[in-house]
């Protein structure tokens, strides 16, 4: 390890990827301690005693949104830019023409999901400042629009930067800013368990109970993030002029968890809306029905992990065209061992990825359920620890690896991983 870590160091253009990636890190900090004009700070502060809801985003902003700094929308809409891009690309045939055409296609795509997140984060910061205007020193038209210009900017901002260091750095840039606000809030929460310790609120067993829960999950997440079914695919030897393609055998990946944490952050919006609606209207029964799906009661518990499994299914068949994928496999000469091409190539795929999806969605939902349960089991409170946090962290660790691994490759043969 000490070894592979020397030749990164050795490696110029490696070495000044790493450093401008870290430079920007330290930009993206620096900026989640500057204030938006015009808010009382100290008001914001107590709403993230109340709950988990915004605390959860709180973490995502790597802590900018509980200070409501200029980065307190974090990178939240471009994020939602991308997924709704993403699907409008299915129903749209202009971006599914665009999609098809290469990197070209591909620079107007990111053109429009910049457009889209310019637009989104207006408008969620326009709710956002309206939502909390009890916190706002000069209530009014005039300051809360220019909350909203700031907050805007701000994720503006994070977008320029997460391009750059994917552009100029290591990983995705979008990526690596998300995983460095979840991985920034870790000394706060050393800090709360530490403060559990010596109040003698937990005691050693209860700690040590954490800690293995913390590597088994991990090491669960690890597993089921690089697990894949491998379909093998015989290509047919074909003559085009003088010259012979195919003829070789090859595989279909397809990944347990092919829709990533998506699933995980669609059920999350619907059941926090009646949560967010209540905070911010003073009705009694919307207050009741909020009280329902309030974090870590039962219903919600239930809701979450079936609205989970139901998105997992809904987001892999949205992403993932087995008819395509058939047709193309048949276009250049390709089969399945022991099925035809085309349809029952088809129906074959549906079925497998079917199954597969269904361990992918369960997966996801009890990672994402299981923050409950180390609660009750360790009595440690205040510390997030699984679901969406933990399968971007090791997500993003190891597609980095994988990049330095890459690039490490090129000059050694000895790699960053073994």
């Amino acid at each position: 390890m000490l070894s592979a870590l020397s030749n990164i160091l050795k490696i110029t253009e490696l070495r000044k990827k790493v450093v401008f990636t870290l430079a920007m890190f330290l930009v993206f900090r620096a900026g989640t301690h500057i204030p938006v004009p015009g808010v009382n700070a100290s008001v914001i502060e107590q709403l993230f005693t109340s709950g988990n809801l915004l605390g959860m985003l709180d973490l995502f902003s790597g802590g900018a949104l509980s200070k409501f700094s200029i980065f307190a929308m974090s990178i939240t809409p471009y994020i939602n830019a991308s997924i709704i891009l993403q699907l409008l690309t299915v129903v749209v045939p202009k971006f599914e023409q665009w999609a098809k055409e290469g990197e070209e296609g591909r620079k107007k795509l990111t053109q429009v999901t910049r457009y889209g997140t310019v637009v989104l984060g207006f408008v969620q910061a326009i709710g956002m400042a309206y939502g909390l205007r009890a916190a706002i020193i000069n209530p009014g038209i005039g300051s809360i629009m220019l909350i909203a210009l700031t907050l805007t900017t701000g994720t503006v901002f994070l977008m320029w930067l997460g391009e750059q260091i994917t552009e100029k750095g290591i990983g995705n840039g979008i990526s690596l800013i998300i995983f460095a606000g979840i991985v920034s809030r870790l000394p706060d929460g050393i800090y709360v368990i530490y403060q559990y310790l010596k109040a003698g609120t937990i005691n050693p067993f209860n700690l040590i109970l954490f800690l293995l829960i913390a590597v088994a999950m991990i090491v669960f997440v690890i597993a089921i993030q690089q697990g894949q079914r491998k379909i093998p695919v015989q290509y047919a030897k074909r003559v085009v002029g003088r010259k012979m393609y195919g003829g070789h055998s090859s595989h279909i990946p397809l990944k347990v968890n092919q829709a990533g944490v998506i699933p995980i952050i669609f059920a999350s919006s619907v059941l926090m809306f009646p949560v967010t609606i209540a905070q911010f209207v003073n009705v009694a029964w919307i207050k009741t029905v909020a009280d329902w799906f309030a974090w870590g009661t039962p219903l919600q518990t239930i809701l979450y992990a079936l609205l989970i499994v139901f998105f997992t299914y809904f987001y892999t068949a949205v992403t993932m065209n087995i008819t395509d994928m058939a047709d193309n496999m048949k276009k250049y000469g390709g089969f399945i061992p022991g099925l035809r091409p085309g349809k029952p190539t088809a129906d074959y795929l549906d079925r497998v990825m079917s199954r597969i999806t269904l361990a992918g969605a369960i997966f996801l939902a009890l990672i994402a359920i299981l923050p409950n349960f180390i609660v009750w089991a360790t009595k440690i409170q205040g510390v997030y620890f699984g679901g969406t946090a933990l399968l971007i962290v090791v997500g993003v660790a190891l597609d980095t690896m994988k990049q330095i691994e890459a690039l490490i490759l090129m000059r050694h043969y000895q790699g960053f991983m073994k």
